[in-house]
């Protein structure tokens, strides 16, 4: 099993300017904590809203997947794979169940934090949430994935 981190964040697919994990601070078998500053020079603050940038609800759930099922999914598939097979599989969102219960503004960080509810035959499924800098959280609820050949 991948214990690296940094080894884990080279194997995920999404790069910039659609890449919003910098850190993972915690992973094991249960779930994973990491987290994401938005920077202020984001392509989407320039019309969301003009001269008042918000967050897109949509930019946040990416975080979240991007954490809680593409790294945490790479993590507990690097059990049955190797580093090989894990880069020719891609994690592809199958469904959530959100509530946004904030607002994330440029140059705010959030802390996103998911717990496993299952695992099994490449498809997984989280209890996942975002918390702002402040403490608050802004996203909570369940996102599902599964990891599929890239050929």
């Amino acid at each position: 099993m991948l214990q690296n981190v940094n080894e884990l964040l080279e194997l995920i697919p999404q790069s910039a300017p659609f890449r919003f994990l910098d850190e993972i601070l915690e992973i094991h078998p249960d779930g994973i904590k990491a987290t994401y500053r938005f920077r202020r020079e984001e392509f989407f603050y320039e019309g969301h809203f003009r001269g008042n940038p918000v967050t897109p609800g949509v930019i946040l759930l990416e975080a979240a997947a991007q954490a809680g099922l593409v790294a945490y999914g790479l993590y507990l598939a690097s059990e049955q794979m190797n580093e090989s097979e894990l880069r020719n599989h891609l994690t592809v969102f199958t469904d959530a169940q959100v509530d946004f219960m904030g607002i994330v503004r440029p140059g705010d960080q959030i802390t996103i934090i998911a717990r496993k509810i299952f695992f099994r035959r490449m498809k997984l499924k989280v209890e996942v949430e975002c918390v702002s800098q402040e403490g608050k959280t802004v996203l909570r609820g369940t996102l599902g994935g599964m990891a599929v050949n890239r050929l």
